[in-house]
């Protein structure tokens, strides 16, 4: 099924200062993590809070999204799921770096906020044909499109289409796998929302 573009304004967005709270913390500790672990860290990237919380105040505002379920692929240190819990989202994160999921657990814990992070690949199971091409497409750099890591989605209990919206932050050749994933796996009407390396989001509807 083909996914359709949705537009949706962000500009006017003020952060309440519980979540500017936040997102200084995170921001703190995001830094701490690259200083310390670079190794770690090569394959992780954090996108502009700010702007994907703006995103997801405007999706709530505007009744976008079929409900409230959201995972966010490739969770790194959990910022975005943490904040999208501030929104009053059912929120869950995959994380293939273990370092990450115990990170981002803590600071989410820290801040009271109900978010599950879990330990293993997004890519659901049936996908590895997918994965095993992308990953040779870009000369094994990425390592972490693995389908032999833990099983996320059986650790959650879900499976991708149980989810109204899905995040995510791709590489841009990573870009291709993730919306094939989205439109082949993901619920008829379910949003699939991307921060992009020209540092804007990207709202999704997969379409009947």
């Amino acid at each position: 099924m083909p996914l359709i573009e949705l537009e949706i304004a962000i500009n006017d967005i003020v952060l309440p200062d519980d979540v500017a709270a936040f997102i200084r913390e995170a921001d703190h500790r995001v830094s701490q993590f690259v200083r310390h672990r670079p190794f770690c860290a090569s394959g992780f990237v954090p996108s502009d809070f700010v702007t994907v919380y703006q995103a997801l105040h405007a999706i709530a505002a505007a009744d976008l999204a079929a409900g409230t379920s959201l995972c966010e692929w490739g969770s790194g240190f959990g910022v975005v799921a943490s904040l999208a819990t501030m929104l009053e989202f059912r929120v869950c994160g995959i994380e293939i770096e273990r370092e990450l999921v115990e990170a981002s657990q803590r600071l989410a814990d820290d801040f009271g906020l109900p978010v599950e992070f879990v330990h293993g690949s997004f890519i659901p199971p049936g996908a590895e044909a997918e994965a095993e091409e992308a990953y040779a497409d870009n000369n094994d750099d990425f390592f972490w499109l693995v389908t032999d890591a833990d099983r996320a989605y059986d650790e959650l209990g879900l499976e991708p289409d149980d989810f109204d919206i899905v995040f995510a932050y791709p590489w841009p050749s990573e870009e291709p796998l993730v919306e094939a994933l989205f439109e082949k796996y993901a619920a008829e009407g379910a949003l699939l929302l991307t921060f992009n390396k020209y540092n804007a989001v990207q709202l999704r509807r997969k379409v009947g």
